[in-house]
C-alpha cells in the first residue's frame, strides 16, 4: 500500500528519474528528451503550498508523483490548476496514480481551485481510463498538437469540477 506525502526537495532526484521513465517510454508526455536534476529543481521553484508537488511511497521508495501548476497567469484562471501524474514503470497498474489523483484533488480544494485540468495523449488509454474513474471527463482532442519520435500526435483535454462544497 503506498502511502502519499508532500514532496521535499529532496525527493527531485526521484521525482526527475520517475519522470525520465515517463518521457522515455514515449505514453504520458510530448517531452522528448531526459531531464537533468537542475532542470527538475527550476520547475520545482514553480511550487509552493498552493501548486502543490505529491509523492507517492512503497516503503521507503518514491514510486510516483503527481503536482497541480500554473494553468494560465491570466487573474482570470486563477481557479483552475493544470495536472501532472507520473508513476514508476514497476508500480504501474497498481492503483499509485488513482491515491495520488484522490490526494492531490483533496489538496485542490483545500486550496480553492474550482476546476483541474490535464492534457494526456490521446493514444495512452491507460491514463485516460485512470483520469475517467477519478471523474475527468473529455472536453475534446487537438489533433496533431505535438510530434514525438518524428510523428504528429494527438492530445487529449481533460477537466474535473470540484466540490468546494
Amino acid at each position: 500500500m503506498s502511502v502519499v506525502r508532500r514532496a521535499t526537495p529532496g525527493d527531485l532526484e526521484a521525482i526527475r528519474r520517475i519522470y525520465n521513465e515517463g518521457i522515455e517510454d514515449r505514453v504520458a508526455t510530448l517531452e522528448t528528451d531526459p531531464k537533468p536534476l537542475a532542470e527538475i529543481q527550476r520547475w520545482w521553484s514553480d511550487h509552493d503550498d498552493c501548486f502543490t508537488v505529491l509523492v507517492a511511497t512503497d516503503a521507503a521508495a518514491i514510486i510516483g508523483w503527481a503536482s497541480l501548476n500554473r494553468y494560465s497567469q491570466r487573474c482570470a484562471h486563477a481557479a483552475i490548476a493544470d495536472l501532472s501524474v507520473y508513476v514508476s514503470r514497476s508500480h504501474r497498474g497498481r492503483g499509485v496514480g488513482s491515491a495520488l489523483l484522490r490526494a492531490l484533488e483533496s489538496h485542490a480544494i483545500a486550496a480553492g481551485f474550482h476546476k483541474i485540468v490535464l492534457h494526456a495523449l490521446n493514444d495512452n488509454e491507460h491514463g485516460k481510463r485512470l483520469y475517467r474513474r477519478s471523474g475527468f471527463r473529455e472536453v475534446g482532442v487537438f489533433r496533431e498538437h505535438g510530434i514525438v519520435d518524428g510523428r504528429h500526435v494527438d492530445v487529449v483535454l481533460m477537466e474535473k469540477l470540484l466540490d468546494t462544497v
